[in-house]
């Protein structure tokens, strides 16, 4: 060992890392894990156990259909989910007897502006700005992010990447586009030849 280095006695002990940015790791921290695995989001039917077993925890009855309806919404993450079962509980509670249902759960989750693939309102806001005020983008994100009055790091923290995975939302050299999927889902007439459709064919 260099002469200047400090030697610790430690017991053998496993290290586990995890980040959301790998690429903002060196690489040779990063080459250091001997074991690199990228963790995907969870299924509806796995959400769906989650929820069930959640709601066992929270002693709320709640039926099959009304576990998927939540894990469906749920934009593939656990602690949504386990949240959003809490709210149609509370709902339920109130207004359906105890049972969460599958009605009873899209009720819910519906006053909540949560629509049947999981976007909420600002989701919405996003893509509405883009499409009405920027025709389809392409727009900066600083420039979308003061349009809608949010910050741009939760836009593109938080908001961004579910709507890119969802097909809904692309990124280009210029900036961010909707994409015929958007329209549709926001029930809007898809002009021909935007630039933001273009991006599908590229």
């Amino acid at each position: 060992p260099a002469a200047n280095s400090i030697r610790l006695d430690l017991p053998r002990f496993t290290l586990i890392g995890a980040t959301t940015r790998a690429g903002q790791l060196s690489a040779p921290l990063r080459d250091r894990f001997g074991v690199t695995l990228r963790l995907e989001l969870y299924t509806p039917e796995e959400l769906c156990l989650i929820v069930t077993r959640s709601a066992g925890i929270l002693e709320v009855p709640i039926e099959r259909e009304g576990a998927m309806e939540i894990a469906k919404r749920s934009r593939g993450t656990p602690r949504i989910a386990n949240r959003m079962l809490r709210r149609v509980r509370d709902f339920a509670q109130v207004k359906a007897g105890g049972v969460i249902t599958q009605n009873v759960a899209d009720q819910a989750l519906t006053a909540l502006e949560v629509d049947h693939l999981g976007l909420d309102a600002i989701d919405r806001r996003m893509l509405t700005s883009i499409i009405q005020h920027y025709g389809g983008g392409p727009v900066g994100l600083e420039t979308l992010a003061a349009t809608i009055n949010e910050e741009a790091v939760t836009l593109e923290d938080v908001y961004e990447p579910y709507l890119m995975q969802m097909g809904f939302l692309t990124r280009t050299p210029r900036g961010r586009c909707v994409t015929r999927r958007a329209y549709e889902h926001l029930g809007l007439a898809v002009p021909a030849g935007t630039f933001g459709l273009d991006q599908l064919s590229l």
